[in-house]
This record gives C-alpha cells, sequence and structure tokens, in this order.
C-alpha cells in the first residue's frame, strides 16, 4: 500500500484574520493580479498540534527559552537565543510535529515532522477577497473612570489645570477614545493540504550520524516498551499509546482551528469538504476551481468532482457555496472514520 496518505480541506471564511500583518498576510497571484490573503502552513501546523493535544488532554511539550545578556559599548543588553526543544517523542506534539535543538559543543538533534502542512490559502485568486475597516477602542461614556495622562513637549507629565489650559488656548478635546484605522478582513473559500507519511508517523531514528534522539533517549525509550525495528534502525512507538494518538491525530487534521491572532474578529470557517486519497494529484481535481467560459478573466466557480481513487465528503454548508453537490450532515464524521480506517490499517511494526 502506499506510505502517504494525501488530505485537501475546504473552509469557508466571513470577514476574519487568520495572521496579522498590516491587519491580514497576504501575496500577489501573478495572473489575476489579486492579493491572496493566507495562514501560513506553521500557523496551521500550530493550530494541528494546538487540537491534537486538546483532544488527547495532554500539555504540549516543554519548550526552554533562553536568554543571556551582553556587554555592548558598556551597556548589558538581554538578547533572545534559539529556544531548546526537549526533543521527547513521549509528548504526542513531539512525536507528530517534529523538532530541532541546537546547542553549543553538542550534536544537533533533529527531527522532520512527518506531516507536510500547506498554507490555508484561497481556493482560487477571485473566490476570496481582502477589505479594510476602521475601529475604535472607546471608553468615552464614563471618562471619571479612565483618567488621561499628557506629556508636554520636554517629555514631563502635565497637572490637570495645565491640560485644561493648554486645551482652551487650542480649543481641542481629550476623548476617551483610540482611533484603529485600515484593519484588513478577508473572506472566502480556502482550502488546505496535509501529506502523512505513514512511514515516519510512529517512528523514531536511531541514526548516530544524524540523529533524532540521543543514546540516553533510546535507552529510555526501549525500556518504555518501544521496539526496534528488524533492522535495527527505527524505534516504533508502542501499540497502545498509537491506538490513543491516532483518533486525535485524525480529529485534529480534520477539525482544527485558527487558535492564534483571532481575538478581534471570530468566524466558524466551516469546512466544506474533506478530501483523501493516495495521490496527490488526483486530490486537487476532487477539490478545486474552474474559470467561467464566459468571462474568465474575472469569474470562478468552486468544484467539488468525483475523481477515481478520491474518497470525498461534503457537509452541509457546501450546498451554499456550490451548486449541485451532494451533501451529508454526518459528513466530517464519515471523514474521520476513512481516514483512521487508512492510517490504522498500515503495519508501523515493520
Amino acid at each position: 500500500m502506499s506510505q502517504t496518505i494525501y488530505l485537501r480541506g475546504l473552509r469557508q471564511a466571513d470577514h476574519t484574520v487568520f495572521c496579522v500583518a498590516d491587519g491580514q498576510k497576504f501575496y500577489y497571484d501573478p495572473q489575476f493580479g489579486q492579493r491572496m490573503p493566507f495562514s501560513s502552513g506553521q500557523q496551521v501546523k500550530r493550530s494541528i498540534m494546538d487540537a491534537l493535544v486538546e483532544s488527547l488532554g495532554e500539555p504540549r511539550a516543554p519548550i526552554t527559552f533562553n536568554y543571556e545578556i551582553t556587554a555592548k559599548k558598556g551597556e548589558e543588553t538581554l538578547e533572545n537565543k534559539e529556544p531548546w526543544s526537549p526533543c521527547d517523542p513521549r509528548y504526542a506534539d513531539q512525536l507528530i510535529g517534529g523538532w530541532m535543538r541546537a546547542r553549543p559543543k553538542t550534536v544537533t538533534l533533529k527531527r522532520r515532522s512527518p506531516l507536510s502542512i500547506s498554507a490555508m490559502r484561497p481556493l482560487h485568486p477571485l473566490l476570496a477577497s481582502m477589505s479594510k475597516e476602521n475601529l475604535t477602542f472607546d471608553r468615552s461614556e464614563h471618562p471619571e473612570q479612565h483618567p488621561v495622562r499628557v506629556l508636554n513637549a520636554d517629555g514631563e507629565e502635565m497637572a490637570t489645570d495645565a491640560i485644561d489650559a493648554w486645551l482652551a488656548s487650542h480649543d481641542r478635546a481629550l476623548p476617551r477614545r483610540h482611533w484603529i484605522p485600515d484593519n484588513t478582513r478577508t473572506s472566502g473559500l480556502f482550502v488546505y493540504d496535509v501529506a502523512i507519511d505513514l512511514g515516519r508517523l510512529f517512528k523514531v531514528s536511531t541514526n548516530r550520524h544524524d540523529p533524532e534522539l540521543d543514546p540516553e533517549q533510546v535507552e529510555r525509550l526501549q525500556a518504555e516498551g518501544w521496539a526496534l525495528t528488524a533492522d535495527g534502525e527505527h524505534l516504533v512507538c508502542p501499540k497502545e499509546r498509537r491506538n490513543a494518538l491516532i483518533p486525535a491525530l485524525v480529529e485534529a487534521l480534520v477539525n482544527w482551528r485558527v487558535t492564534s491572532n483571532q481575538a478581534r474578529t471570530f468566524s466558524p470557517q466551516a469546512t466544506l469538504a474533506v478530501a483523501l486519497s493516495n495521490n496527490a494529484n488526483r486530490i486537487t481535481g476532487a477539490i478545486r476551481a474552474d474559470l467561467d467560459e464566459e468571462r474568465p478573466d474575472r469569474v470562478a466557480h468552486p468544484v467539488i468532482d468525483t475523481i477515481p481513487g478520491v474518497d470525498t465528503f461534503v457537509n452541509l454548508p457546501a450546498k451554499g457555496y456550490i451548486p449541485g453537490v451532494t451533501a451529508a450532515a454526518d459528513a466530517l464524521d464519515d471523514a474521520t472514520a476513512a481516514l483512521t480506517a487508512r492510517i490504522a490499517e498500515y503495519d508501523f511494526d515493520n
């Protein structure tokens, strides 16, 4: 059987923010000249890992944040240094998300994640938009509860009488209101892709020349039930642990939500459809967009198609955006069951 499972998810977002950078990160599509709002692959990965540990009811792996005080030109400054990962596959987000730890005078440990995760980006340049709005942070209804602080031209805080005199002489006011201009929001249909490498999903390399683990970790994991493969090149996660991880991972891959930069504007970001396949080219045909034949430069239509070798699951909200689709209320449950079965049938012990 194929060692890789490809998953494509289609989502709909309303007036929301994925990543904050000038309001919302975007890139330009050169063919259609459109701004393409996106949630980065790193943000999607973080959100999936958050959903994974939440489903398991476990904490994320402890990360050591390093700082160093250095002296430059007679002044001490605090510098942010490289964080250290525990490089411990007993933590779910480490085993699934991978790690890297570089320390002075020590061999660097690194494990590439068995998940390759794309950015969540528009299904087509013509099927997503960005808009701007102005916001206010307003506390003007109870001015007595919210003090005002004014500094003069010398950087000194002004007394109340001095403030009143300056306002009277300059015909100005001090509202308890902060203007926040040019906030960008995005709406439209968005797609994300994940490639799951089953051959590496629950295995950790014991290679000493390009190590994922140090020798002490190898011994500790073996003592805790991690078995060596027949060739002695990998340690395999115990079956009991795999049985707990698989449904949590599947739940995370299908039902994750953006878990950062979402405080200002919430959108449920409904999952419209999920497609599964062992062929990356086929999966892109199952959930796609087609240009309008009469107005190909201005109109694109979302399409969910039946493709041989692809299992496609269409959720009810998709009927509001794609005409003619057959949808089901339990489509995402069926998608999680199908993905769970695909992963579980793989022989991880060899």
